[in-house]
This record gives C-alpha cells, structure tokens and sequence, in this order.
C-alpha cells in the first residue's frame, strides 16, 4: 500500500435478505438525479443478500481532496454519516432497513451491508458472531466546515480510555480522550482518512512505547507522512503481517479493546522500508484520535445506530479470513 491513496476502492453494497426491495433500478438522489443503484445477479457465498457494485465509500462529507482522485470508475461518494441525506437513512427509510449497517474493507475493493447480518465469509464464517460491541458517542457539536449552529456532528465516535502496547499502558493526557464543551477532543472513524491521526502528545507517547517493545530493527529516515520508518530486511512474514508489538484501544473497560496487529499497525512504503501508519496530526486537531482507513483494513464494523452501538471484529486476518472473501459474480 502507498504512503497516499490514488483511488477509491470498489465498494459493493448488500442489502438484507428479509428487507431486499426490487432494485431493478434505484435512483439515488445522494449522487445525482441520473445516478442508479443496480442489484448483481448472484452473490456468494452469501447469497441470502442482495448485492449492488458501487465506487467509494465515505463516513462524511468528504473533503476537496477525495474529488481529485483520479479513477475513471469512481462515480460519486456513497455517504454513510448521521444525516437524513446519507445513503444509509435513505435506504432504511424506503426501505424499511433495520437502522444499521456494516462495512469491511481493504484497499482494493470492500463491502456495505444495509440491514442486519449475518456476515458469512469463506470458508463459511459468520463474522457477526465474533463481534465486540462499544457505544457509539455523539459529539453534540459539530465538526464540519460550514457547521450550522446548535447541530451535532454526523461522524462515529466511540469512547476509547486509554492505549495498550504489548500491554503496557500508554502515558497520555486521558483528558484529550474526551469531547469537550466546544466539541474537541475524542475519538472517531473516518473512512477518509487513509491513515489514523493522532495528537501530538498522544502520538509522542504512542511512538515512545512502541520503540521500548519494537524488535531490534534499525531505523531509517522517515517517509511522509510517517514519522518512523524501519530497515524490514530479514523481517519475517506472519499470518497477521509483520511481527510488531499489538496495539490495543482499550474502550469502556480492560477487558474490551480493539486490537491492532502487524498488518493494520505498519504501512510497507517500498520493498525494504516499513514504516509505523499513524501520522502526527499536531496539537491543534480537532478530534484527539481519528481512526484511518489503513486501521480498518480487514476489520468488520457494524454500526447499530437504533442501539447506538459499534460492532468490531478486531482483524479477520485471526480468523484465517479476510474482507475480501466475498465473492461477486456480477459487477452491476
């Protein structure tokens, strides 16, 4: 994977079984009013879902640079935030969805289901059962550029507590993991960020620990946006990518926590040189922690907003499967 994304990835859309409309053709408005949404013929191996092929995925309204991407296949953003305009409201709304949707990605293609599960993926795992579950947090100020007054933020937030690094707890100022009066600080999900941004203090403190339990490997000049980069010569190849320390974002107590190995934590950059994939956002950011794309690769998030709750399978990559094994035999 690149240091930074030339394209969005192809996202296919799934619809639950028990509340699949007839999608001969479904204009969306989101896009634009000729913009359709069309069902594939057949899809394994769940093919108690019905599926549309579509061109990127965002979490918000994304910003001018996700516009200058250049992929002729792109076709619009599908919007998923807290708004009534998302593609998400607008089908749960139509349709009759329960409100809720999950997504699984990697950087060549990815998956949406709207609805409820169950999520199979070869070889005939139901991801749904292996789900942890946090609250999902709103920030009731919101974060957008042109923000109107006494709005909340559409973007997904969850309550981390505190860091793990091979167990050991991150020294950080736990006070910027809470959303302040003002609407600052805390932790959210951002499919458009390519790589998770932190605080500067928090990525300090991140970085310091990481090297006390990194393994042996000489450092290199950094490549941005990375801060620390390693000599991977020699690295050996696991199951679960480079054999890292883990990062764990310990959530509403110690014994829930979204753990991060090798192959979400480290970004290759070229052929002999990985570097660690958080990016120092600085010390004026608006939200402490945002969780990037490369952080969510291979890890299936369902977002219950009836419960107001974050399902997370923590990485598919454990469980010998990964978000690309679902398999489509049409590209509608």
């Amino acid at each position: 994977m690149s240091p930074l994304p030339t394209s969005l990835p192809p996202v296919t859309l799934l619809l639950a079984p028990s509340q699949s409309p007839n999608l001969a053709a479904t204009a969306s408005p989101v896009l634009n009013p000729a913009a359709t949404i069309k069902p594939a013929a057949s899809s394994q191996p769940t093919p108690s879902h019905r599926a549309v092929q579509y061109w990127g995925a965002c979490s918000r309204c994304c910003s001018g640079a996700v516009y200058k991407w250049k992929d002729t296949r792109v076709k619009g953003i599908a919007g998923l935030g807290r708004t009534r305009v998302s593609l998400r409201s607008q089908f749960a709304e139509a349709f009759s969805f329960h409100r809720k949707f999950a997504i699984c990605l990697i950087s060549s293609t990815g998956v949406v289901f709207f609805g409820d599960g169950p999520y199979v993926m070869l070889p005939g795992i139901d991801v749904s059962k292996h789900l942890i579950y946090t609250p999902l947090i709103l920030n009731p100020v919101s974060t957008a550029p042109a923000p109107l007054e006494g709005q909340p933020s559409t973007e997904y937030l969850i309550g981390l507590k505190a860091i793990k690094i091979n167990d050991k707890v991150v020294s950080l100022n736990k006070a910027l993991l809470s959303i302040t009066r003002e609407g600052r600080g805390g932790t959210k999900i951002s499919t458009v960020t390519p790589y998770t941004v932190v605080e500067t203090s928090i990525y300090n403190a991140l970085v310091k620990t990481f090297l006390k339990e990194m393994l042996p490997l000489p450092r290199v000049p950094s490549v941005a946006p990375f801060g620390v980069c390693f000599n991977a010569t020699g690295i050996p190849s696991t199951r679960m990518g480079p054999p890292v320390p883990t990062i764990d974002l310990v959530l509403q107590s110690n014994s829930v926590f979204w753990r991060i190995f090798g192959a979400n934590s480290m970004v290759w950059v070229r052929g002999d040189v990985i570097c660690l994939g958080f990016v120092d956002g600085s010390s004026e950011v608006t939200t402490s922690i945002v969780i990037g794309g490369h952080q969510l690769e291979d890890n299936l998030l369902q977002f219950d907003l009836a419960a107001s709750r974050l399902g997370f399978s923590s990485s598919l990559l454990f469980r010998r499967t990964t978000c690309a094994n679902f398999i489509f035999t049409s590209s509608a």
